[in-house]
């Protein structure tokens, strides 16, 4: 499906409508008119139509809504699309450009992610590697039975929620670096579970979160997606791997926005001891690394074998060496992180209610 699929003539009839309705699986449309969005036709509009009385052979404009709702590119803004399809209780939203065409088409997901059409394969080529092998000290004393991978967030557990994500953009390959209770691991998400094929990596000995890397030599031969096993990502992958190829990076890391507000005023000093000024529980700006990156597969190859390193540290052995390594931001809002107890929270109120799985066997 693409956008164009979902673009329609003014003068096609009820039942043509309904037949692409049907093709694209979505339950709206967007007429145009020389190219230029005019006006939007759901499913329940034919339907309303139909039990009224009407004909099949009718031209959808008989039906339409041509005040639709829709964003200008030059408009748009994180949370946006999201704020519009909920305030008027709608599944999705166009772009458009200044001419009115339009450029992409938003949905609002279950889980409350934003998806559009010209992402929904955009990892299908892409492996996306997960970092399962820690040992969960800040979740303990949850790790001293499950594995952090297993520990669940609703009804399944956080690995399963990660891969979910990345699946709904495409991926299709993941390879799970594993250690610390590996074989629980491996029993929970079986063998032709899932509609996505699962690889593992042995660590015989703790090599960091990037050291594991290593193991994957002769196996990764593309772009690919590092993360670890405890947070996640609710921002569109697409655009965060569009932005790394077109940065040309050698590594993309993912940060996140934070405002931290301090409980104290702070005391500024001249350099002869006496007070400069004092500033009431300010608020410091920076952004954080997420644990989430698109790296390219020389990396790996480029690796030591079996020598334990932290990735932030493998990032700045290329910086130093003069390598292009950047950042994609997201907002504070689009990054959970289960490895705090009050964020775990936060995550689970997040995905309560979502399916186990969008596309489970």
């Amino acid at each position: 499906m693409s956008i164009q699929d979902m673009q329609i003539s003014e003068e096609i009839s009820a039942i043509e409508a309904l037949k692409r309705l049907d093709a694209t699986a979505k339950r709206v449309l967007f007429l145009v008119r020389d190219g230029k969005l005019v006006a939007a036709l759901t499913d329940g509009d034919v339907r309303r139509f139909l039990i009224s009385g009407g004909n099949l052979e009718t031209p959808v404009k008989e039906m339409a809504n041509y005040n639709p709702k829709f964003i200008r590119v030059s408009d748009y803004e994180p949370g946006l699309a999201e704020w519009i399809m909920r305030s008027f209780h709608i599944e999705s939203v166009p772009l458009v450009d200044d001419e009115g065409k339009i450029t992409d088409i938003l949905f609002l997901e279950g889980d409350g992610s934003i998806l559009s059409p010209n992402a929904i394969h955009s990892l299908t080529d892409v492996p996306v590697v997960i970092m399962a092998g820690g040992l969960g000290t800040r979740l303990y004393p949850y790790t001293k039975i499950l594995p952090k991978p297993l520990i669940p967030i609703g009804d399944i557990p956080i690995i399963e929620h990660i891969m979910n994500s990345f699946y709904r953009f495409g991926a299709r390959r993941f390879i799970l670096i594993v250690n610390h209770k590996k074989s629980m691991i491996k029993a929970y998400l079986g063998e032709g579970k899932y509609p996505y094929s699962i690889e593992y990596a042995d660590e015989d000995k703790p090599l960091g979160t990037g050291g594991g890397l290593s193991l994957l030599k002769g196996r990764v031969d593309s772009t690919f997606i590092l993360t670890n096993c405890d947070i996640l990502i609710k921002d569109d992958y697409s655009k965060i791997l569009r932005s790394h190829k077109n940065q040309g990076n050698v590594i993309t890391m993912v940060t996140s926005a934070k405002d931290f507000k301090l409980p104290y005023g702070v005391v500024d000093l001249r350099e002869d001891g006496a007070i400069k000024g004092i500033r009431e529980k300010p608020s410091l700006s920076f952004l954080t690394n997420t644990g989430c990156y698109v790296v390219e597969p020389r990396v790996i190859e480029e690796m030591e074998n079996d020598t334990p390193i932290g990735f932030p540290d493998i990032i700045n052995r290329y910086r130093e060496a003069g390598e292009r390594t950047g950042i994609y931001p997201v907002s504070e809002e689009a990054w959970y992180d289960m490895g705090q107890f009050d964020e775990m929270k936060r995550m689970e109120a997040a995905l309560t209610g979502q399916e186990a799985i969008d596309g489970r066997r």
